[in-house]
Formats: structure tokens, C-alpha cells, sequence
């Protein structure tokens, strides 16, 4: 029997996989960044397409870096730069009637950037006048202290190339068209010119931000040196924190439970493009990764090595092979989901008020995510671990309080 890996040796493989992945991020969000130079140099429905396209491809990479999050301070203070959801769209551009002009929690709710060159807001102004990274960034992300105002990332480039998705729990996503970035007369929406400039700027700022992170992992880099300089009972612990809570409080409850519960598709991650069916796969893909030891990358190679798979085996093979069966059980009711959305029913209609069918296979990988998080807590002990705290969530722990 071959002797268990070293802890330290596991580590490794956690950060050579983190590395990679954002690697991977950081490759497809540049072809993703080349394709909007394209769409915005010639706007047309085939250049549209390919920059939708190009989007989708960057999700399949980062979505799978996202058990990364929750044990590593350095990711989770960053990830909110590139992934915060859901986000208020009336602070970027022009919205459908339906969304209002104004709410009681937000002042930036619908103040339109694209559209206002100069923002007034409770008796503060904002200089919009030239849409940059900066701006976005220091200015508009998260502007007066409310989350949902998302000005960058994924989600707000997602927003520009979808637009609203109207369509409730109908079938249909975000059908913005190629015109609302033309020049002169040919413009749709208005200020095509900033909404061009918005669009850039945001794609611009997704890199650096990647880049960053993709540093941060390198052999000198600061997030590999905390994970290492916790030692081997805080690397594994860091690993297992970051492997439940995506799996429980995060993925499980707020991305999937919660908007099951209010049968809201204003809860689906991926809401202007209707690809939250691959974004939900592709997290529970980034789980099964990181315990296994082992990532394929985007060019077709795996970066790999010294598993806690391995290491669990040799304490509990039982324990081992559970872990596994549960990974490969959430594997497959998230391959459902997928199937069902390509078979032409989005997620946001799976969970609609009255589709029995859909709730219910939304709620098998709720089920299978619940159980392998189980599973995972199972593991910290038996590993001679102390105890961990997996984020949870009031949809999973107190449902009732989703409704007060």
C-alpha cells in the first residue's frame, strides 16, 4: 500500500490548482476582452454573439476557483470585485419601466450612469463625465454601502451584452441588441458611445483584478503564503471551510434554495444570460477538483498531485469513498439541471411557482449538496481537525425567516 501524502504536500496541490484556475480565468476573460474590442469596433449580431459567447466560455474556468472562496481571506475580501450578485442593473443603464425609478434601500437604484454624465444623489454629485476603471471601481461599486449596486465584474459585463432578461419564469434571456452599441444615428438605447465605454472599462478591470489574484497564487505569492503559514491543520481546515460552505450556505441555500422558495428568478446567478444551470455545475465541479486533486484546464492538460482524497483514504477508506460517491451524486443531479436547461427550460423557469417538475429537480442538487456537506464535516474530525464553520443559510436553517 502506497504511504499517504504529507498534509504540506496536499496544500501544494490546492495552491498549483488555484493557480491554474485563475490562470485559465485570467486567458478566458482576455479573449473575452479581444471579443468586445470586436463588438464595439463593429456591432452587429455576429459580433454580439461571439462576445456573448466569449462570456459564457470565461464563466466555465472562474465558476470552478469559487471553493477558494470562504477559507482564504484574500480571495473572499477580492471576490466581490468580479462576482457579486444579484446587482440593481438601473445604476448601470437604461431598464424596462417595470423595475421603477427609485427604492427605499438604494439612492443609486436607477441613477444611469451610462445615461448621466453627472450623477446627483442626496445632494452629492458624481462626476461621470469619462467612464473608466477607476470610476467603476472606486466610485460606483458598491456606492453608498449597498451591495446590489454592482458597477464591475462578471455580472455587470453579463448585464451589457444580455440586457434585462423580461421574461420572468417564461422562457427567454436578456435579448439586448448588437445597435445598442452603434455609432450615429443606428444607436438603440442611447449613449452607445458610453455604453461602449462602460463595457470596456469593466472588461479592462476584470483582468487587472485577475491577474491580481492569479499573483496572489504564484510561488511568492500572498495567498499560497497564508494558506502554507497556517501549517497543515490550518491549510486542511482552510480547504474543508472553503469546500462546505460553497457547497452548503452559498450554492445550496443562497444561490438555489432561496430563490426555490420565493420561486423568483430575480435569485438566478447567471440571470441576464440564463446560464446559471452550467454556473451552479461548474461550482460543484470546482468542489469535486479540490478534493480529488486534480484540475483539466481550459488547453486540455491537468495540473494535479497529492489529493485529501488520498489523505482521507488512509484514515477512513469508508469515509473516502463516501466523500467521493457524494461528489459524484451532486455531479450528477447538477448534469440534470443542465440537461434540462438544453432541453429548452431555463433554471429560472425550473424554479417557477407550479413547475413540480423542474422545483424538483432543482431541489435533487440542493439535496445532493446538503448531503456531501454532511459528508465534509465528517472528514474535519477524522482528520484530526478542530471543528470548521461552514457558512450556512436562513433558506436552509430558518426558511420561515425568508418570508418575514
Amino acid at each position: 500500500m502506497a504511504a499517504p501524502p504529507k498534509a504540506e504536500d496536499v496544500l501544494t496541490t490546492y495552491a498549483d490548482i488555484a493557480q491554474a484556475g485563475y490562470a485559465d480565468s485570467l486567458a478566458t476573460a482576455e479573449a473575452l476582452d479581444a471579443a468586445i474590442g470586436k463588438l464595439i469596433a463593429d456591432p452587429t449580431d455576429a459580433t454580439l454573439q461571439a462576445a456573448r459567447e466569449a462570456w459564457l466560455a470565461a464563466r466555465v474556468p472562474y465558476q470552478q476557483t469559487e471553493v477558494y472562496r470562504f477559507g482564504n481571506a484574500i480571495v473572499d475580501d477580492w471576490e466581490g470585485r468580479v462576482n457579486a450578485w444579484p446587482l440593481d442593473e438601473g445604476l448601470i443603464d437604461y431598464v424596462d419601466a417595470a423595475y421603477g425609478t427609485e427604492s427605499d434601500v438604494n439612492r443609486f437604484y436607477a441613477v444611469n450612469v451610462i445615461a448621466n454624465p453627472q450623477i446627483q444623489v442626496g445632494g452629492e454629485t458624481i462626476d461621470a463625465g469619462t467612464i473608466t476603471p477607476a470610476l467603476l471601481q472606486d466610485v460606483l461599486q458598491e456606492a453608498g454601502g449597498v451591495e446590489a449596486n454592482v458597477a464591475t465584474g462578471y455580472h455587470a459585463i453579463e448585464f451589457l451584452l444580455w440586457g434585462q432578461d423580461l421574461n420572468g419564469t417564461d422562457a427567454g434571456a436578456g435579448d439586448r441588441p448588437a445597435s445598442d452599441f452603434a455609432k450615429g444615428d443606428a444607436c438603440t438605447g442611447g449613449h452607445c458611445d458610453r455604453r461602449a465605454a462602460y463595457l470596456k472599462a469593466a472588461s479592462e478591470l476584470l483582468i487587472a483584478d485577475l491577474k491580481e489574484m492569479v499573483a496572489n497564487w504564484d510561488a511568492d505569492g500572498a495567498a499560497r503564503k497564508a494558506l502554507m503559514e497556517g501549517g497543515p491543520e490550518g491549510g486542511l481546515a482552510t480547504i474543508l471551510t472553503g469546500m462546505g460552505s460553497l457547497s452548503y450556505g452559498e450554492l445550496a441555500g443562497e444561490r438555489m434554495k432561496l430563490g426555490l422558495l420565493l420561486h423568483d428568478p430575480e435569485e438566478e446567478h447567471d440571470c441576464f444570460s440564463d446560464n446559471t444551470h452550467n454556473s451552479h455545475l461548474y461550482d460543484a465541479v470546482g468542489i469535486r477538483n479540490v478534493y480529488l486533486g486534480r484540475y483539466d484546464r481550459t488547453d486540455g492538460s491537468t495540473v494535479g498531485g497529492a489529493s485529501l482524497s488520498e489523505l482521507v483514504k488512509a484514515k477512513d477508506a469508508k469515509l473516502d469513498a463516501e466523500m467521493r460517491k457524494q461528489l459524484d451524486a451532486t455531479i450528477a443531479a447538477m448534469q440534470a439541471m443542465k440537461a434540462r436547461a438544453e432541453s429548452g427550460e431555463a433554471y429560472d423557469q425550473m424554479i417557477g411557482s407550479g413547475n413540480d417538475a423542474g422545483n424538483a429537480v432543482v431541489q435533487a442538487a440542493i439535496d445532493a449538496l446538503v448531503a456531501q456537506t454532511r459528508t465534509i464535516e465528517r472528514i474535519v474530525p477524522a482528520l484530526g481537525l478542530q471543528q470548521i464553520a461552514v457558512e450556512g443559510s436562513d433558506s436552509l436553517d430558518n426558511p420561515n425567516a425568508v418570508f418575514q
